[in-house]
């Protein structure tokens, strides 16, 4: 089984993104520098399934093993990553591959295996699913202004009438700032956010390298809301988003969002897209919606080797825990976070 793919670290492949780029299938998450910000950041031991001809990328499965509390470990593709469709060429068996990755969990002890997106017709298991949302880019922004549905319009021309302004920065105090307003988005939905040294491993590898930026909505001498984006090739991802309650009602979420769609548009990318989005999150959903784009929807698999069959998944995340998180403060939150992560992958 393992004759015809070879298992790789991008991260020690000085060629790896230039080989994913003449690769049809390779999107932002299966480059090297996102598998830098993931190994670095948790110390995860990133293992790619890769087949090559010469310096050709034909195959690929990016794997990193997350090891939990307990020591035990489990191979995910990818932690933290909204999704990572396998690369299959046409001529591979997809069952054949699958059982390739199976052995080598057995091989080494993996609790169970995780593969986030991609079609696996004889699976019929799904672990869970998601919701993705896609917008086709168009360099006419006003045409494409016009597609989004009305009151997105309203939303974003308001924030512009009361004042909010707009920066794209991939300064490192941008990376800062978002991350403030992305600790007090996250107290507020009741969940820790990552710790600051993801964010600052995503500046470093991701955002310094002019593969990604920061937007941020000011209002007055206060920054309101924010995002983070990402792009690869001619693809654009919208990864993180942020804002203060307080100012809501100025719309600047709108307004961010807008500024990084047209940015994109206007800078040669043909796809954006808007990340997952949990199926019952409905507010969520429509507020992707309401930008034009298509939904599709992300399944994840997961294998489980104790009990040899592929498995459903229930949330880690309780209404109890929630409740519990919203009442923490954001440095015990941070802390929480910090220590927690690494594990959850």
């Amino acid at each position: 089984m393992m004759d015809y793919m070879d298992i790789l670290d991008p991260v020690d492949d000085q060629k790896w993104d230039e080989r994913l780029i003449s690769n049809e299938g390779g999107t932002f998450f299966h480059t090297a520098v996102w598998a830098r910000v993931l190994s670095e950041t948790y110390h995860y031991r990133p293992i790619y399934f890769t087949l090559l001809d010469g310096d050709r990328l034909l195959g690929l499965i990016p794997m990193m093993e997350v090891r939990s509390l307990l020591g035990t470990r489990r191979g995910v593709s990818l932690p933290f990553t909204d999704y990572c469709d396998p690369v299959i060429p046409d001529g591979l068996e997809v069952q054949a591959i699958v059982e390739m990755i199976k052995d080598y969990g057995r091989q080494f002890s993996w609790e169970s295996v995780e593969i986030r997106g991609g079609g696996f017709p004889d699976i019929t298991t799904k672990s869970t699913s998601f919701y993705r949302h896609t917008l086709d880019l168009d360099p006419d922004v006003e045409q494409l202004f016009g597609r989004l549905k009305s009151n997105t319009r309203r939303n974003v021309r308001k924030a512009v009438r009361d004042g909010v302004r707009v920066e794209i920065s991939t300064s490192a105090e941008a990376v800062e700032e978002y991350y403030r307003l992305h600790c007090m988005t996250r107290k507020k939905h009741g969940v820790p956010p990552q710790p600051q040294s993801f964010f600052r491993k995503i500046y470093e590898h991701v955002i310094a390298r002019k593969l990604g930026f920061v937007v941020l909505a000011r209002y007055e001498k206060t920054n309101i809301a924010g995002s983070v984006f990402f792009g690869f090739k001619d693809h654009a991802i919208y990864k993180f988003g942020a804002s203060d309650i307080a100012y809501q009602h100025l719309r600047p979420a709108d307004l961010v969002m807008w500024e990084g769609i047209k940015w994109y548009a206007q800078n040669g990318y043909r796809r954006f897209c808007f990340g997952r989005t949990a199926m019952d999150n409905t507010g969520l959903r429509q507020f992707k919606i309401r930008w034009g784009a298509d939904e599709q929807v992300i399944d994840y698999f997961k294998f489980d080797f104790r009990q040899d069959t592929f498995t459903t998944e229930e949330s880690l995340v309780r209404d109890s825990h929630q409740r519990i998180f919203r009442k923490m403060p954001i440095p015990v939150l941070k802390f929480v976070g910090s220590l927690a992560y690494k594990y959850i992958g």
